[in-house]
Formats: C-alpha cells, sequence, structure tokens
C-alpha cells in the first residue's frame, strides 16, 4: 500500500503523539511512587501521627504539591525539547526529495540536462520526481533532435551549394561560354534548395500545431484513383505494377485537398523508389474501421520492396532519418516526406501506422476520422 505524504505526517504524529504520552505516563507514575516513599521517609513522624486527619491531608496535600511543580516543570521542558527534536526530524526526512530535486532543478537550470533523480517512494514526491526525470528526458531528446536537425541541414545544403559553386567557379576562371547542360544543373540544384527549405517549413509549422488546413468534404476513393494514375508512368518506366482496390464508392471524408494528396504522394514515391523491377504496389481503401473506440477511413499503400528492419520503425518519421545506404540521399527527395506524411494526417486527427519485413515489403496504413470537422 502505497501511503501519501499526508498520511505519513498523520502516522508519524500519532507515533510522536503516542509515545509522549505514554513516556509521560510512565514517568509520572514512577515519580509518584518515589515521591510517596520520599514522603513516608521525611514526613511521617510522631508530629504527623498525632496530628488530627485533616491537617494530615493538608500536609500530604501541600508536600505533594510543591513537589510537582518542579516534576510538571521539568517534564515540561523534556517533552517540548523531544517534541521539537522530532518535529526537525520528520520535517529533515520530508524534505530530503525535496532537496535532491531543487539540486537536479538547479543543475538544469545551469544546462546540464544530464540529470536524473533517483525515485525512492511512490507517494506525491516520487511522482513530482519521476515526472521531472520524464521532463528532464524529452528536454534531452529535444536537444539531440535539434542537433541531429541543424547537422543534417547544413549537410543537405552543403552538396548543392558545393556543386553550384564548383561550376560557377569553373565558369569564371575559364571565361568561357557556359553552356546549357551547366545551367540546367544549376537549376536543379536551386530547385532542389527550394524544395528543402519550403518542406522544413511546412514540418516547422506542423510539429507546431500551426498548420492552416483547408478541411471540406472531400471523395477520398476518387483523389485516391486521380493519385494512382498520375503516379502510374513513374511506375511503369520503373517495371512496376501499381494497383488500387476500393470496396465501396464514394468514401467522403473532412480533408484537406492538398495536404493529403501530398500524404499518398510521399508514400507512393517512397515506394516506388524502394521496389525492384519486377515488383507490384496496391493502394487498398477500407471506409468505417473501427479502431481505438472511432471509426475511420483506413487506406494501406502495400509493395513488394526491401522491407525496414524492425529496430527501425519506431524512428522512421524523424526528419532526415535514413535507414540504410539503400535509402541514401542519393536516391532523390530531401528525407523530410515520411515525416511530413506523419504531421499531415495527425493535424487531420488521424494516424499512421507501418509494418514491415526486409526483403518482404512495407504496408503503410493511414488512418482518417470520419464525421469529424477539423
Amino acid at each position: 500500500m502505497t501511503l501519501t505524504v499526508r498520511q505519513k505526517i498523520f502516522i508519524w504524529m500519532g507515533l510522536l503523539v503516542f509515545i509522549i504520552g505514554g513516556a509521560h505516563a510512565v514517568t509520572k507514575q514512577v515519580y509518584m511512587e518515589s515521591l510517596f516513599d520520599q514522603f513516608r521517609k521525611e514526613e511521617i513522624g510522631t508530629s504527623y501521627l498525632n496530628a488530627p486527619p485533616e491537617e494530615q491531608i493538608e500536609i500530604l496535600k501541600t508536600y505533594v504539591s510543591d513537589k510537582m511543580q518542579k516534576f510538571w516543570l521539568g517534564n515540561w521542558v523534556f517533552f517540548v525539547a523531544t517534541g521539537l527534536f522530532f518535529s526537525l526530524w520528520i520535517s529533515g526526512a520530508l524534505t530530503i526529495p525535496l532537496r535532491k530535486l531543487v539540486a537536479a532543478i538547479e543543475r538544469v537550470a545551469q544546462g546540464d540536462l544530464d540529470v536524473n533523480v533517483p525515485v525512492q517512494a511512490k507517494d506525491e514526491y516520487g511522482k513530482v520526481i519521476q515526472t521531472f526525470n520524464d521532463m528532464t528526458l524529452r528536454l534531452r531528446e529535444a536537444e539531440d533532435a535539434r542537433r541531429r536537425l541543424v547537422a543534417d541541414v547544413a549537410h543537405e545544403l552543403r552538396t548543392p551549394l558545393s556543386i553550384m559553386q564548383l561550376k560557377l567557379e569553373n565558369a569564371q576562371q575559364t571565361g568561357q561560354y557556359v553552356p546549357q547542360e551547366m545551367l540546367l544543373r544549376l537549376h536543379d540544384e536551386v530547385i532542389r534548395l527550394g524544395l528543402l527549405v519550403e518542406d522544413l517549413h511546412v514540418l516547422s509549422l506542423a510539429e507546431a500545431g500551426r498548420l492552416a488546413l483547408d478541411c471540406k468534404p472531400l471523395d477520398l476513393s476518387a483523389r485516391l484513383e486521380q493519385i494512382v494514375d498520375d503516379v502510374k508512368m513513374e511506375a511503369e518506366e520503373n517495371g512496376l505494377e501499381i494497383l488500387f482496390y476500393s470496396n465501396t464508392r464514394p468514401v467522403t471524408v473532412m480533408t484537406d485537398a492538398r495536404r493529403i494528396t501530398q500524404v499518398f504522394i510521399n508514400l507512393l514515391t517512397n515506394a516506388i523508389r524502394y521496389t525492384p523491377e519486377g515488383g507490384k504496389i496496391s493502394i487498398v481503401i477500407e471506409d468505417k474501421v473501427q479502431d481505438r473506440d472511432a471509426v475511420y477511413t483506413c487506406v494501406s499503400v502495400t509493395d513488394t520492396g526491401i522491407g525496414i528492419p524492425a529496430e527501425e520503425l519506431a524512428h522512421l518519421f524523424d526528419r532526415f532519418y535514413r535507414v540504410e545506404k539503400a535509402r541514401s540521399r542519393h536516391t532523390g527527395g530531401t528525407g523530410l516526406g515520411l515525416s511530413i506524411a506523419h504531421h499531415f494526417v495527425r493535424a487531420h486527427g488521424g494516424f499512421i501506422r507501418v509494418a514491415s519485413e526486409p526483403d518482404q515489403g512495407t504496408t503503410f496504413t493511414v488512418y482518417l476520422p470520419l464525421g469529424n470537422d477539423i
């Protein structure tokens, strides 16, 4: 059973009262016995025995009253000192976790994020410490992500900039006529830079929850059919078969047509890029799929490509994350497509699941809520 801080204070104070009360009763009993023994030795004599009973009682009362005043004074000093000592000890025991937490917070304030406070109880202090540890973990992850992002952006920018610089320097040094092929290559690199900057801008808006969506009723089945027609030529040029299946038509969802089109373009482009010649890509749409106590429209994009190792799936939607050499920047794209697709679907109130096996293929499943005015 886990006790709260309030319950611990109540138990400890009750124990303190019990100890002090018991000690007081025992000391009083012992002192009274010794007091009567002392009275018998000091006061009982011929004059006391010859005195009337009323006078004997008065003598006893006066003697006991005088002695008890000293007893109460000494007892009061002892119990006040004991109570203060135990109160100091209890307060110290209760504030030890808080002092450790304050020291850890000061380290974080100084920029040290590698802080972890041991959780030694399951009470309110333990929950606060656990929350603090979770917070510092998220801060470390965010800092690591920021550093990776800066490194990745710098790397992505360096390649096209180096190419353009080299071409321009060669043209300047030779002083010769610049052929159209070189201008086209420079133009391609400028387009690449423009796409990277635009993708980063859109992704930053989506991650911050500030992505503007123009949501209207959309026949998703008809839109998917159009998207498949748009990419079919590229698939056939790569020797791939691409098929679209729909159980029911129309399938109407509230969505931003432009954003959701980009989601499926990104997924299909990846499928085409990483599926060897002779492979197959299937797009299946299902209406009114029950999941997580809600109803969704479900779209699956399945390929027979190179697949993804299980340990890599958790990082698949990270910015610039590349699974292996086969998924390198030289295959094209900015490396942001899956991250953008993930955040676009989340902005619509949905989610993406992925299942994959190396050399067997990959399935991305997009869930979009039904009857949700976003």
